[in-house]
């Protein structure tokens, strides 16, 4: 069964039964992920066959093979032979399909360069289907090469998305909470950058925009980097979820009514702006509920500093009894 995942999971349930009983072999061939376009039970009951695209050496082969099958050598230089195999982007069909038009070249041709090839063959589109798993191969790509600091391998993975016809708009969008996920406090700059790439790139459109979505590439992949912010996001939410309806102490609660203040909201509430060193040391966390540590900062760019001021609150906590 060619292009097995266009089956919907109704139609490939179909197949179970005469599958599970050995009435037919079934061999399915598909160039999606079959982890996303086949149903786990009959994914389970298959062996999976990864094909993977053809290197340059096996290209070279296959070259010499059509030349072997023709009778003669095609009409081309060393560096337009390595053309013709980069222009087949790893498809062997492909390479086939434009060893046909060199072949059909009238007898006595001259040797071809890079350049003639290029002007004869048109080139192959890039592998990239924007809702398909290349989509998100690539996407993950550039998202771990920023997260790795390396803003060469990152522009070529955006590169890649746009050559393949990505719209600019969902990158400057995952640039956007990579800004906020992996450098957060680190340098929060980053994250009116990303924001302002994207404006840019709105007020200018394709391609000039494209060199604003760019330089955020360039700004986040050589940003320092954390994520303590995503993860005291996190656990936060956790523990808001695990904690309910816990009320807020009394003494940070405004008292608008005569009622609230006979009850004690706002009592014995400190301003911290009237306290020395602008930090009272009191408790904001639910009475009844342990203090938490969610936002541990890292020592990398802007949390450095940060780092050291609430390790001086939080001494002062300790001597103010908060």
């Amino acid at each position: 069964m060619d292009e097995i995942h266009r089956f919907n999971r109704a139609q490939q349930d179909g197949f179970l039964p005469v599958v599970e009983d050995g009435t037919v072999t079934l061999i399915g061939a598909t160039t999606e992920n079959p982890s996303f376009a086949l149903n786990g039970a009959l994914l389970s009951r298959c062996q999976v066959l990864v094909l993977h695209r053809l290197d340059d050496t096996a290209l070279e082969r296959l070259l010499g093979r059509a030349e072997a099958e023709l009778g003669r050598q095609l009409p081309l230089s060393p560096d337009a032979r390595a053309t013709v195999r980069a222009m087949a982007d790893g498809d062997g069909r492909y390479l086939l399909n434009m060893v046909e038009q060199i072949e059909a070249l009238p007898v006595g041709s001259g040797p071809l360069d890079p350049a003639a090839v290029s002007e004869l063959l048109a080139k192959r589109a890039a592998l990239y289907d924007k809702d398909r798993e290349e989509h998100y191969n690539l996407i993950s790509a550039l998202h771990k090469s920023l997260r790795g600091s390396d803003p060469d391998a990152a522009l070529y993975w955006f590169a890649r998305m746009l050559n393949g016809g990505e719209d600019p708009r969902y990158i400057a969008r995952r640039l956007v909470r990579f800004a906020a996920e992996d450098v957060g406090m680190a340098d929060p700059q980053a994250l009116r950058e990303a924001l302002a790439g994207w404006e840019a790139y709105e007020r200018l459109g394709s391609p000039e925009g494209e060199l604003a979505i760019a330089q955020v590439v360039v700004y986040l992949g050589t940003a320092p980097k954390s994520n303590a912010l995503y993860s005291a996001y996190g656990q936060a939410r956790r523990s808001a979820s695990d904690t309910g309806s816990l009320m807020p102490p009394a003494h940070i609660l405004n008292a608008p009514t005569r009622l609230m203040k006979d009850l004690g909201y706002g009592r014995d509430y400190a301003y911290d702006h009237g306290e020395e060193e602008a930090f009272s040391g009191q408790n904001y966390f639910p009475d009844g509920m342990d203090r938490a540590s969610f936002y541990r900062p890292t020592d990398r760019g802007f949390e450095r500093a940060i780092g050291e001021r609430l390790a001086r609150w939080a001494k002062l906590r300790t001597e103010r009894g908060g």
